[in-house]
């Protein structure tokens, strides 16, 4: 949707003030909704949220086709938002269940290699949407997949948790919405403080009603499962360094080596192919490794991007990108294979909700670091002037997301590291007093 930003804008005569919200407001929606729509398809069932999820997306969809006005076009936006946070968890927990068991994770993966192939081609075909058919033709787009989708669906068998309590967690979905609305909110606004204290403040509340909930949104436990807050928060920061690839690298080729957008484009092929494999390759990775091989994929993403931001000449971007997408690719797809390998397949809905809000709301770092949504983070699209490019220029834009990745593979070594260190001296002191 970033490449027709301006185009909307422009024949909407909206303010340059709201434009940003027709992205924000559908990573609001989605984000904010997705623990609650993963428990909902636990209880009632994941394929019937997925076909609801893709029929509403597909009718917001028509909505924002047809959208008069700008104020309009956010409303479809934030509704197509709510559908599109009910058929994430649900499709990715009913794709676990309608395999065997030690089958999900490959399938898993080869849905992800689709889904990174629509990632980085999607601003590129949006920015030739929008200037030789029309933005609203992006819209129209999505209404055919989501039919499809939505009849694909019928095929597979229903699936939820049967140990659940049919009682919703009313005052837990209320927390956990209002606190990542107000954290999103804050990563679009980072001086805005009153977000983050109101993010602080709900998620307190949250933790409260989990805890004397009956029947919590999210089991409080799901937090003391070490692979699965590893491999979530390591997910959490590849998403943020892959958006960031995605935009700068095209940018960068269009701005400062002169490419066309169609040569940008082209080029950018071997990162794309690069990102798609990454998703089939995660599903081969065995549930016990998953951990150390996103640490060392985090590392080499590290690497990737600090030459990307500081190397030479088309060439070695283009090389340190293929390398970099490769590595973000694999620890994208094990943050969604791996965490639903180690959590009960019975709250597989819940767990990927979870997994999800995080990923998407880590889509706005990067959004507020580049002071994206007015035209700002269009650079596959060809359209307006990317802020990453102001000042010293746009690739050591990269160099944060290049500390965020070495970072994250430092905490994720440390995380695996303590327990072996820790179990080893046990062993070793049990064994001193075996021998007295």
């Amino acid at each position: 949707m970033n490449p027709a930003l301006p185009v909307a804008r422009d024949e909407l005569h909206g303010s340059a003030a709201a434009t940003p919200w027709i992205v924000s407001g559908y990573l609001l929606a989605a984000g904010s909704l997705m623990p609650v729509a993963g428990r909902l398809g636990d209880l009632h069932g994941r394929r019937r949220m997925l076909t609801l999820g893709t029929a509403l997306f597909g009718i917001a969809a028509v909505l924002c086709a047809l959208a008069p006005s700008l104020p309009l076009l956010v409303a479809a936006r934030v509704l197509q938002g709510a559908g599109g946070a009910l058929l994430m968890p649900a499709g990715l927990a009913l794709l676990t269940h309608a395999c065997p068991p030690g089958h999900g994770r490959r399938a898993t993966g080869r849905a992800l290699g689709l889904a990174g192939l629509a990632t980085v081609s999607g601003p590129f075909i949006g920015g030739v949407l929008a200037r030789s058919v029309s933005w609203r033709a992006v819209f129209w787009l999505a209404v055919p997949l989501a039919l499809a989708a939505a009849l694909c669906a019928r095929r597979a068998a229903e699936s939820r948790d049967p140990q659940a309590r049919q009682r919703f967690d009313t005052a837990g979905a209320a927390a956990a919405t209002g606190a990542l609305v107000c954290l999103v909110r804050w990563l679009a606004h980072p001086a805005a403080w009153g977000w983050a204290m109101g993010a602080a403040a709900l998620g307190a509340l949250f933790v409260r009603a989990e805890r004397r909930s009956p029947a919590p949104l999210v089991d409080l436990a799901l937090f003391r499962n070490r692979p699965y807050v590893a491999l979530t928060a390591g997910g959490a920061v590849a998403n943020s360094a892959t958006v960031a690839l995605l935009y700068v690298v095209p940018w960068v080729l269009q701005r400062d080596q002169g490419w066309s957008v169609r040569d940008a484009g082209v080029a950018f092929l071997a990162p794309a192919v690069a990102l798609a494999v990454g998703g089939p390759a995660a599903g081969r990775v065995r549930p016990a490794a998953a951990v150390p091989v996103m640490a060392g994929c985090l590392a080499l993403a590290a690497a990737a991007l600090g030459w990307a931001a500081y190397g030479a000449g088309a060439p070695a971007l283009l090389m340190a990108s293929t390398g970099g997408a490769g590595a973000l690719g694999v620890a994208g797809g094990l943050a969604l294979t791996g965490t639903q390998a180690v959590v009960r397949r019975e709250r597989a809905g819940e767990a990927s909700g979870v997994t999800k809000a995080a990923l998407t709301a880590t889509a706005g770092i990067w959004l507020a670091v580049t002071g994206g949504g007015t035209g700002g983070v269009t650079g596959a699209g060809g359209t307006g002037v990317s802020s990453v490019g102001t000042g010293s220029g746009a690739r050591p834009a990269l160099a944060l997301p290049a500390a965020a990745c070495l970072a994250g593979a430092a905490v994720l070594v440390l995380m695996v590291l303590v327990p072996r260190v820790r179990e080893h001296l046990r062993r070793r002191a049990d064994g001193g007093r075996g021998s007295t």
